[in-house]
């Protein structure tokens, strides 16, 4: 996204300085995950062993003194600021010159006080059943949109020297698609296959994420479903069955279609911003392949 920014501004130049900010960004959205992660008490991660769980089955293995699950989250959280703290010092170190850096920090601010607002959020919400789907809305806006797609995107634009209207485009587009990908991920998250999404589908319930998908299951639920809603969702023992009559109710509420319609006209919203958008069509065309794969991917 943020060389695709910088493409979309018509950067000119040495593309060393921008691969390295693009870099830092990597960086910054490690910690985010790491720390997310910690936080949700994620068991796996793209397939693999989250980092601080990962970090926990080493200290048990070497037989450490000690409680491993503690030490595994405190090393954690430890990783992911070494992950912060590295992603400033590729950007700090990147070669920008006084003018970029100046254009570059107000985005950087700006991203870093979203994702945890974003993260605030979502604690703040989770364990809930309100049927209140403009906050979960707000959540994935925060969360999700901006520090994935729009700020990354500001960030090469400016870089490149982008005036208001290639940042208020990029906007247009990132927002709305920002926002199906992370309802893309709530339904992967419920209904996805974990062979493909690299993560068991009883997390998001277990955990009692207030997610839009869960919201409009909430607001037009029966007593009966509702009452299947509030044993279930939240539930560290969740089994198999319990989530399976948990997905019943998303699809007898007819939530997961409305989640799905959501995910169509974010789209189409997303790719009427780029006709309008003042970008060279070689970025057009790829910032249409990345609402392809934001929105139909099964991982």
């Amino acid at each position: 996204m943020c060389i695709c920014g910088w493409q979309a501004a018509r950067g000119k130049g040495d593309l060393g300085p921008l691969l390295r900010v693009a870099a830092s960004l990597e960086l910054f959205h490690a910690f985010a995950l790491i720390h997310d992660d910690v936080m949700d008490e994620s068991e796996t991660r793209r397939g693999r062993l989250s980092a601080h769980r990962a970090l926990t089955t080493m200290h048990r293995r070497r037989g450490l003194p000690g409680d491993s699950s503690k030490f595994g989250r405190n090393t954690g959280i430890l990783l992911g600021d070494l992950a912060l703290s590295w992603s400033d010092e590729i950007l700090q170190t990147a070669g920008l010159t006084a003018t970029q850096l100046r254009a570059a920090l107000p985005v950087l601010h700006a991203m870093r006080t979203e994702v945890v607002l974003g993260q605030y959020l979502d604690l703040l919400n989770t364990g809930g059943l309100d049927g209140d789907v403009q906050q979960a809305l707000t959540t994935i806006r925060f969360k999700t949109a901006k520090y994935t797609f729009e700020r990354p995107l500001h960030l090469g634009a400016v870089l490149a020297g982008a005036d208001r209207s290639v940042t208020e485009a990029c906007s247009a587009f990132a927002l709305p698609i920002g926002e199906a990908f992370q309802l893309r991920d709530d339904l992967l998250g419920v209904f996805g296959d974990s062979a493909e999404t690299g993560k068991p589908t009883l997390d998001d319930l277990r955990e009692g994420k207030q997610t839009v998908l869960m919201a409009f299951a909430a607001m037009r639920a029966t007593p009966a479903q509702l009452g299947i809603l509030q044993a279930s969702v939240g539930n560290p023992a969740l089994d198999a069955a319990q989530a399976c009559a948990v997905r019943t109710v998303l699809e007898e509420t007819l939530a997961r279609r409305e989640v799905e319609r959501l995910i169509a006209g974010r789209r189409r919203e997303a790719l009427r911003a780029l006709d309008r958008a003042p970008f060279p069509q070689a970025v057009v065309a790829m910032l249409r392949r990345v609402a392809d794969s934001a929105t139909e991917r099964t991982s």
